[in-house]
């Protein structure tokens, strides 16, 4: 996203483009009762604009020139071709909460609305072996918050759902569709930007694996 953005003139730096995508979360969460699918064109346009919006809130780039650069932004990510997705890298301390919940024994499984290209994601960042199943949305037909895409993945590793956590960073994608499916649910809120919500939040994976590891030694 920040290379598409530069091709547009707009300078950031990635942690400021980070917080943009973050605080973009709940006001996309709250719009797709009436957007009806996270993965529809009009969602992610809708997304775009959320995000830069937030960046012309940072003075990061002017309001004025704000509908011009969705339009670019959108036209470059969806051109024929395009294999640029709106993040590629994997967050600080990812891999290092794999690594702490897979030496603990803990099964773990993807659950993704995507375009059919998340598992191939997972393999180029070089952390799909630590995942039992991948379950992408475009393939198995249905999507988050639906509950027959958790029941598909839980059915897919064994898994009891009264022992089953769901971790996501949408509540009323993630952890109202695990709640439907009679799994637990957690929200990841690097800042806090959540208000309201009855459920567990933790700022990343890596303080949420760090407290589970201590809790169950």
């Amino acid at each position: 996203m920040r290379e598409v953005l530069c091709r547009c003139g707009v300078e950031c730096e990635v942690e400021e483009l980070r917080r943009a995508e973050a605080a973009a979360r709940p006001i996309v969460s709250a719009e797709l009762e009436r957007l009806q699918s996270t993965e529809s064109q009009n969602t992610f346009a809708y997304y775009v604009r959320s995000i830069l919006g937030k960046l012309c809130s940072s003075s990061v780039l002017a309001d004025n020139r704000l509908d011009k650069v969705v339009r670019e932004v959108l036209q470059i990510l969806r051109a024929p071709g395009q294999t640029q997705r709106l993040w590629s890298f994997l967050l600080p301390g990812v891999r290092d909460a794999l690594d702490i919940l897979w030496e603990r024994g803990f099964q773990l499984v993807v659950v993704s609305n995507s375009d059919g290209t998340v598992e191939d994601g997972l393999s180029r960042l070089g952390i799909r072996h630590y995942f039992g199943a991948v379950v992408d949305s475009y393939k198995v037909g249905f999507e988050k918050p639906d509950p027959r895409l958790f029941h598909h993945a839980l059915q897919m590793s064994s898994a009891d759902p009264e022992r089953t956590l769901h971790i996501g960073d949408m509540y009323d994608v993630d952890v109202l569709g695990a709640r439907s499916a009679g799994l637990y649910a957690l929200l990841l809120d690097p800042f806090s930007d959540w208000h309201n919500v009855d459920c567990v939040r933790f700022p990343d994976l890596l303080s949420f694996a760090t407290t589970i590891a201590r809790d169950v030694t």
